[in-house]
């Protein structure tokens, strides 16, 4: 059975959004526990540019173009493997760890380390900030009763 065959495209996009969204120096930091990296050659980038935001009126409506925001893209190979990054921002140092890491979590034999060390810590701090900001808007919220609902 090959590589690719051990991870579903699921699997595979966790652990990219993991990747996309944390900075370099987390990243780092999980890969002190890990055998390093393998040796990898860029085939594209680190480079940056724009993309367009779209967005929907009502959050059904009508797709229009909100905007362009900063997006830095990577493409490795190393060990075989071919991993891709893109985030947003100017991080080019950050996309191309993510490149280098995408490539080497399609290897079966490094991808238990690296999901345990690496992943799963990114995807727990990015579950506690989430849950911080919902209990930072939580307390914010207001409970209107109108007479009717007060009425017995």
């Amino acid at each position: 059975m090959s590589d690719a065959a051990c991870f579903t495209a699921a699997d595979r996009k966790l652990w990219l959004a993991a990747l996309a969204r944390a900075g370099a120096e987390a990243m780092r930091s999980g890969l002190e526990a890990v055998p390093p990296l393998p040796p990898h050659v860029v085939l594209r980038g680190p480079e940056i540019g724009l993309a367009m935001v779209r967005g929907r009126a009502g959050g059904g409506g009508a797709a229009f173009n909100l905007g362009e925001m900063t997006v830095t893209r990577c493409t490795v190979r190393a060990g075989g493997q071919i991993g891709h990054a893109w985030r947003a921002g100017r991080d080019t140092q950050a996309a191309e760890l993510a490149a280098r890491l995408d490539a080497a979590l399609q290897d079966s034999t490094l991808r238990p380390a690296l999901l345990a060390h690496v992943i799963a810590p990114l995807q727990a701090a990015e579950s506690a900030r989430r849950d911080a900001i919902a209990r930072r808007a939580a307390a914010t919220r207001v409970e209107f009763f109108t007479m009717a609902t007060m009425r017995s």
